[in-house]
């Protein structure tokens, strides 16, 4: 089985493949989230645990979902049903498959939404610039939330650009897609460091705040925070790693590129806070104001500073583009699905796929503005989506991906697919039946308000 291929198609080399995860790796989380956690737990010592968490659980969950992707050769669904017969264990582990393409889709509805507020403030940010006044800014964000039509328009902005990329396929859309948003992405990230420079002693503060590490602001939430997003920003759980393993092609390493990617998109992170944080500093901001860090506190900074038109457009087209190459890989799973299971086309299937994550993120939309007012559970549709996917599905689906791996499929196929020495392949499969699985079902009890 490991040297059959995708009717799907193939990266055209190792760096394509290492270019596309580590995009579908890089994206919110990365620029939106990872900040501002930092900021709310203290900085430099989360940035240490967080590290740790990545090499002790990322890693080992996404060598383990890239081996099983390379191994099934078809979307997440098919490829636990494969191997779960080739290991003569339960049928019922393709539910597992099932998990990650519906935990997919669920993300990428509300995914899109935050992206299109990102789209609208590059515009925003072209046409009229930011104001140094928090009152202004704070309305004109309230102003957009508020606003059903505009909030539809960029989602569907965003839905339409995803599925014009995945529509195209693995070489012509995935693969090229990446290839030019990834290098530009790292452009502009980097320009934003150096603009964070200009600001003098603010930038080592930031750099201070950042790495210099005071164990005394770590509480048991905060390592728990660290450990989860460890695990959520390298994508686990969601189909979307298993899915590109599926089109790597054989007798690439499966542990180096892993790697790569997670070191790249660690890199990002830390990148991105090397970027906002002076920012932040410079113009007497907090760096744990939360999720509006992003969308309310920096165009504060961007319409202090000199130059801030420009760097305002600049942060907010990274955004996008970091927005984009997590998205195509959300829906590929699903789309790979119809092909396989469904007969359809490639077109036909990213256009079902899309129009129906579109129609879902319209709900998620009205939960901001129209529909705030209608709760499940005491949540609105958009934090109910968030809660079951970021609590609950992809810590489950991450729980049985290490099980599956560690404890179901015959060691020799493993071993066969991830051709490591034996002092390494030893070390892997120590954290992947033991301090993966047990780290996360410490986080999973954590966000029941068990732990």
């Amino acid at each position: 089985m490991a040297n059959t291929k995708s009717i799907h198609g193939e990266w055209s080399s190792r760096f394509a493949y290492i270019l596309a995860t580590t995009g579908s790796a890089v994206g919110l989380g990365n620029i939106w989230k990872f900040p501002y956690i930092t900021g709310e737990n203290g900085g430099g010592a989360f940035v240490l645990v967080y590290l740790g968490c990545v090499l002790a659980i990322g890693i080992p969950i996404m060598i383990a979902e890239t081996m099983m992707g390379r191994r099934g050769r078809q979307s997440p669904i098919n490829t636990l049903s494969t191997l779960s017969t080739e290991a003569n264990a339960s049928k019922y582990w393709r539910y597992l498959g099932w998990t990650g393409v519906i935990a997919g889709i669920l993300i990428l509805s509300y995914y899109s939404v935050i992206a299109g507020w990102a789209i609208a403030y590059v515009f925003k940010a072209i046409f009229s610039g930011f104001s140094s006044d928090a009152a202004i800014v704070n309305a004109s964000f309230d102003d957009l939330i508020a606003s059903p039509v505009q909030l539809i328009a960029w989602h569907s902005i965003f839905m339409v650009a995803t599925m014009t990329v995945v529509m195209q396929g693995v070489k012509g859309g995935l693969e090229k897609a990446v290839q030019l948003l990834m290098p530009t992405l790292l452009v502009l990230l980097l320009l934003l460091v150096a603009y964070a420079m200009s600001t003098g002693e603010y930038f080592f503060e930031g750099l201070s705040f950042l790495f210099h590490p005071d164990f005394s602001k770590i509480s048991s939430d905060a390592v728990l925070t660290a450990m989860g997003h460890a695990f959520f920003t390298l994508g686990l759980g969601m189909g979307a790693i298993m899915v590109y393993g599926s089109y790597l092609q054989g007798g690439v390493s499966i542990a180096k590129t892993t790697l790569y990617v997670a070191g790249a998109d660690t890199i990002v992170a830390l990148l991105a806070g090397i970027a906002i944080f002076p920012l932040v500093f410079a113009n007497g901001l907090e760096p744990g104001s939360g999720p509006g860090l992003i969308f309310q506190t920096l165009p504060i900074a961007f319409g202090n500073m000199t130059g801030g038109w420009l760097f305002g457009i600049l942060f907010f087209v990274l955004l996008v583009f970091a927005a984009l190459t997590s998205s195509i890989s959300l829906v590929e799973p699903m789309v790979a699905w119809l092909i396989e299971n469904r007969g359809f086309t490639r077109v036909n299937a990213s256009v079902i796929s899309g129009g129906a994550i579109w129609a879902l993120g319209v709900s998620v939309v009205l939960s901001f503005n129209v529909w705030s007012d209608f709760k499940i559970f005491d949540k609105t549709i958009f934090e109910l989506l968030d809660y079951l996917t970021a609590n609950l599905m992809l810590p489950i689906g991450g729980f049985c991906i290490a099980v599956f791996a560690g404890w179901v499929m015959q060691q020799r196929h493993v071993r066969d697919e991830l051709a490591l020495p034996e002092q390494q392949y030893r070390i892997w499969k120590f954290l992947i039946r033991y301090v993966a699985p047990t780290s996360v079902f410490i986080v999973f009890l954590h966000v029941l308000g068990l732990f």
